[in-house]
């Protein structure tokens, strides 16, 4: 089983013209709803494959018996749930200007309840975006961390990276994200490779990156036509994380990843058009080949 802690949290997209600067405006041109929060996604996307997945997370009064709540029950996500009635789920406001462009509003809600919470005990986790302080207090007890730390990455302070990064097996970062972390840490991209055990880094239709053991291996995206960018990289982090589980060897897992998240764009919303591992394995055939032998370590 696979635990992922963070965000459940509903989505309102945006499209935009274009992502204006400081005291300028524009007008939207379409907005829609949809089930979102980093760990919800990941958690979906890993159950939609055929992977156990239990959602460590926060909601407010407003999830019970909501369509979000039937939708992950359907998936057979599993929950370690922290409810506050008085509060409501976290809701993020995501602006699109048709290409891979976004800026993202997180309102947190309930999410601030993680806070003061108690840590679980967890054995293999996945921290998505969350309160830096519980995700450090959630590693001090795993036993094997998993860290993607995503929009939240603005919420940590320099000593939190550099508990945190000492506790991480595996390091999921964007190209954007990896300066970041970089920066609020006081190290160079070149220390961060060599601190993390594993490190990967999506650059969007350039690929992906895997630096492990002093060596680079980089696994091209695939062509696919664009519609929606938001969740491509909980997609990638639900299928390496799905393919990994089942003993895939880490260049396999992050062509799996890159091939999840190709569907995940093909539609708005990132729960959208999770693949099943039939389709998956359908298209992944089509572009690397038929899958691998499983990995015996």
């Amino acid at each position: 089983m696979i635990s992922v802690v963070g965000h459940t949290t509903t989505d309102h997209l945006f499209t935009v013209p274009e992502l204006v600067a400081k005291n300028h405006s524009t007008f939207i041109t379409a907005h829609k709803v949809f089930y979102g929060g980093g760990a919800a996604n990941i958690a979906a996307g890993i159950a939609m494959l055929g992977g156990t997945a239990e959602l460590v997370t926060a909601v407010g009064g407003d999830f019970a018996g909501s369509d979000y709540d039937h939708w992950l029950t359907t998936l057979g996500v599993l929950r370690r749930f922290i409810v506050k009635p008085e509060m409501h789920s976290s809701t993020c406001y995501l602006f699109n200007d048709g290409t891979d462009d976004q800026t993202t509003y997180f309102e947190w809600g309930a999410s601030e309840a993680l806070t003061s919470a108690e840590a679980p005990v967890l054995d293999r986790v996945h921290l998505a975006p969350c309160e830096p302080d519980f995700c450090v207090r959630v590693a001090e007890k795993a036993s094997w961390v998993s860290f993607d730390p995503g929009q939240d990455l603005v919420r940590f302070s320099r000593e939190q990276i550099d508990t945190i990064l000492r506790m991480t097996n595996q390091l999921f970062v964007n190209r954007h994200e990896a300066e970041r972390i970089c920066t609020i840490g006081g190290f160079s991209q070149e220390d961060l490779i060599s601190m993390v055990p594993r490190v990967i880094i999506t650059q969007s239709a350039d690929g992906s990156f895997l630096y492990q053991g002093g060596e680079e291996v980089r696994v091209p995206s695939l062509p696919v036509t664009l519609v929606d960018p938001t969740g491509a990289g909980d997609a990638f982090r639900a299928g390496f994380l799905t393919a990994e589980k089942q003993g895939y060897d880490p260049v396999t897992a992050m062509e799996i990843g890159t091939t999840v998240a190709s569907f995940v764009v093909e539609k708005a919303g990132c729960q959208t058009n999770l693949p099943d591992w039939e389709r998956m394995a359908a298209r992944y055939r089509t572009h690397f080949g038929a899958l691998p032998p499983l990995s015996l370590s």
